[in-house]
């Protein structure tokens, strides 16, 4: 499957929309300054560009529908008090879950958890893990094909 350490464009372009993301949730600032001071310091092609805005604009967008949903599958923990990364991880991932069609449930998981192991504390990954996994599967039970066909047609 290639090596781990190497990023993928879609991997970083995941990496910019999360570096925007904690900037707006850290300091206010508007999503597009934080993703134009981003993207100026990342060499992403046009294609991932795109992706990374997207993405950062749709969690924009759902930030309560999916901070809701953080909420049914971590209950213990308010989503408020999550460390920022935590919740932007989780905020992309489930994003991407609901809203994507063209990426894998277990990649976005894989993609998420490396984001986690990257940027956030030693418990950071299997916090991430464990949610996006309940998601995943409360998904699968739903849905009586699985969660993987939307996402492969």
């Amino acid at each position: 499957m290639g090596d781990p350490q190497v990023a993928t464009p879609r991997r970083r372009a995941r990496r910019a929309a999360l570096q925007a993301l904690y900037e707006v949730d850290a300091t206010g600032h508007p999503v597009d300054n934080s993703l134009n001071w981003v993207l100026e310091e990342d060499d992403l092609d046009e294609t991932s560009t795109a992706f990374a805005r997207d993405l950062a604009h749709q969690v924009m967008r759902r930030v309560e529908e999916l901070d809701a949903e953080i909420g049914r599958y971590a209950p213990a923990w308010p989503v408020a008090q999550l460390a920022i990364v935590d919740r932007n991880i989780l905020r992309i991932a489930i994003c991407e879950m609901k809203v994507g069609k063209d990426t894998p449930i277990k990649v976005i998981i894989n993609e998420a958890v490396e984001l986690a192991r990257t940027f956030g504390s030693d418990s950071s990954q299997r916090f991430v893990n464990g949610v996006l996994g309940a998601i995943a599967k409360a998904s699968l039970d739903q849905s009586p094909q699985g969660i993987d066909s939307e996402h492969t047609s």
